[in-house]
């Protein structure tokens, strides 16, 4: 639910020319804080309130199972309880184990178990219920009692059940809505429409083609604070997009820029020169996942890592003049031709 945790360098969608022919339905609502967008080439009448109906049922139950924003969330239980096993839904089971692959993949770089800290800095859920409380960062006495806390060895998964070996809090939001958009794309599957883009707080999958054999194109979004403005256009079929960014959320504090993304081995606030990340990946939990993954590494880790793991991604760094964009190979590969 990255919408509910922090503001994403979102993907735009293109769809004027699609909309005016008539052939794409569209409809929206409001979901995790944010919002969601499903067009699709319909290929019946009739269809859109009982595929509104499937979608926001999924939507809810994801929300059911793992926000951190309700307090009758099966996550807010977990992270409520002592130490111990509990009994979980699949959807936190799903998101629990690709959790972990990440962590163990990146040395632990990945860490869904920082929202005590997250909380600490004044980005998380706490501040987000109170807006107009005023947020100092904490000192390193209240980091290091933090400590005991947080850590992805304390968390293990038994079948259906999670456990922790200590008093864990953890947060799913940078890996819900990509795991959302991948069970909204297997219903509309299931449904007989395989022409769609979806579109989750930001994230987005694209499937099939347009009305007249078209890809859908979307824009990956430049990392500029004041507008939103397009820096690359690419088209997207059998693939998902995630970015990820940290120049709309953050603060100045003395002076100094404190992002909402935190180290999980200083626990600070990251303070590379990486703008955005944005990550092409059949699945958008993956997606989803390694956008904040490879943001938390910064340009030169994190490009070593896409290159490592055969990720398609597009870095944006701050430079001296303005940004650079830098792209593995994988990237590079599926955008030869700038498309």
């Amino acid at each position: 639910m990255p919408a509910l945790s922090r503001l994403c360098a979102a993907a735009l969608p293109l769809l004027l020319a699609a909309c005016q022919s008539g052939q794409v339905v569209k409809f929206s609502g409001p979901t995790m804080g944010s919002s969601y967008i499903i067009s699709y080439v319909a290929s019946g009448n009739g269809q859109t309130a009982a595929l509104q109906q499937g979608v926001e049922a999924i939507l809810a139950e994801v929300d059911q199972a793992v926000s951190t924003y309700r307090d009758d969330s099966a996550l807010a239980r977990f992270n409520a309880a002592p130490p111990g096993c509990m009994s979980m839904p699949e959807t936190a089971i799903t998101l629990a184990a690709q959790a972990v692959a990440l962590a163990e993949s990146s040395e632990g770089a990945f860490d869904i178990t920082l929202l005590p800290v997250v909380d600490a800095w004044g980005f998380g859920p706490k501040a987000a219920a109170n807006p107009t409380a005023s947020w100092s960062a904490p000192s390193d006495e209240q980091l290091a009692a933090l400590r005991p806390l947080i850590g992805m060895q304390h968390l293990r998964i038994d079948g259906d059940t999670l456990c922790k070996d200590a008093p864990l809090q953890i947060d799913f939001n940078s890996m819900a809505a990509g795991y959302a958009i991948d069970r909204i794309a297997d219903y509309l599957s299931s449904q007989g429409i395989g022409n769609f883009l979806i579109d989750v707080t930001g994230e987005m999958r694209g499937e099939g083609l347009k009305p007249g054999g078209a890809p859908w194109r979307i824009g990956i979004e430049a990392p500029l604070e004041d507008t939103r403005q397009a820096q690359k256009i690419i088209a997207l079929s059998g693939q998902s997009i995630s970015s990820s960014g940290d120049y709309r959320q953050y603060r100045e504090v003395d002076g100094e820029r404190q992002s909402h993304l935190i180290d999980p081995h200083s626990l600070r606030p990251v303070t590379h020169r990486l703008a955005s990340v944005s990550v092409i990946h059949p699945s958008a939990m993956q997606a989803d996942g390694l956008s904040t993954l490879l943001m938390v590494l910064g340009p030169e880790r994190g490009l070593a890592y896409a290159e490592q793991h055969a990720i398609a991604a597009l870095f944006i760094s701050r430079s001296e003049n303005g940004f650079e964009t830098r792209t593995s190979r994988h990237f590079a590969a599926l955008y030869l031709d700038g498309n």
